[in-house]
């Protein structure tokens, strides 16, 4: 069996949320948490530019780590850099997209949220998904950098997101409440709980269980049936993250 990782990047601690639902349905695979550092964030760069550098820092990891497959946990990263990263790399690429088809199918006929950074919200992209797995329901939209910040600041700092619900609830609760939230940023499920909390009626609907799913089926038996290797993190830049990132990848079970 293997002992080459599984690279999961992101620009921030986003992606730690997927690295958390493939650490739980695969505890024995290796895994390497890589934050583009030096490049975040995303959410302000124009599209040419980003496809560069998304291809250029996943190209460098790869040839240096040897990874079994490239995770891509963001959502901006994987709307506009997929075929590139396809093309470039001799590995299996695996992107994640905003659920809305499980969304639409938990709520067939109704009204969901999308809840995404400005760029996802309003990409091409997006609406092809829409059109495509929940025609019948009717999105309603908001883009959000707070919430990336926010996570960021909760993984590093340990802040509790301060102004949340001033955030959300007029969005959440008018015309009509919403019972169905994408949560189309990965950043975005790291504050899942005080999301709970705060709203508990309502269903947040993330995408890291699916990308655990699709690494379980790629990886196939290829997979070691003993140990509990820790992951381990990398970044780009000369400032190392926050001690809280380490601290999140220590503590997954």
């Amino acid at each position: 069996m293997t002992s080459r990782p599984v690279l999961v990047f992101d620009s921030g601690v986003g992606g730690l949320s997927v690295t958390a639902e493939i650490r739980r349905r695969l505890p024995t695979v290796p895994l390497l948490y890589l934050m583009d550092s030096a490049g975040f964030p995303y959410g302000i760069k124009d599209d040419a530019t980003l496809i560069t550098r998304v291809v250029d820092v996943c190209a460098d990891a790869v040839a240096e780590a040897s990874p079994r497959m490239l995770v891509v946990a963001c959502n901006t990263a994987s709307t506009l850099a997929l075929p590139a990263l396809r093309e470039r790399l001799a590995i299996p690429v695996v992107g994640v997209v905003p659920a809305l088809k499980v969304a639409a199918q938990a709520c067939p006929g109704g009204e969901i949220g999308l809840l995404a950074t400005p760029a996802t919200v309003h990409r091409p992209y997006t609406d092809n998904l829409i059109r495509e797995f929940a025609a019948g329901c009717r999105v309603r939209r908001l883009g959000s950098t707070a919430l990336v910040q926010w996570a960021e600041d909760w993984v590093h700092h340990g802040r509790t997101p301060q102004g949340l619900f001033d955030h959300l609830d007029n969005w959440l609760t008018q015309p009509a409440p919403v019972t169905h939230v994408v949560l189309g940023c990965t950043h975005f499920p790291l504050l899942t709980p005080t999301l709970t909390a705060l709203w508990p009626g309502v269903h947040w609907i993330d995408s890291g269980e699916a990308i655990a799913r699709r690494v379980a089926q790629l990886l196939g038996d290829d997979i070691p049936s003993g140990g509990r290797p820790a992951p381990q993190l990398r970044w780009t830049g000369d400032h190392p993250p926050g001690a809280g990132v380490a601290a999140f990848l220590a503590a997954l079970p």
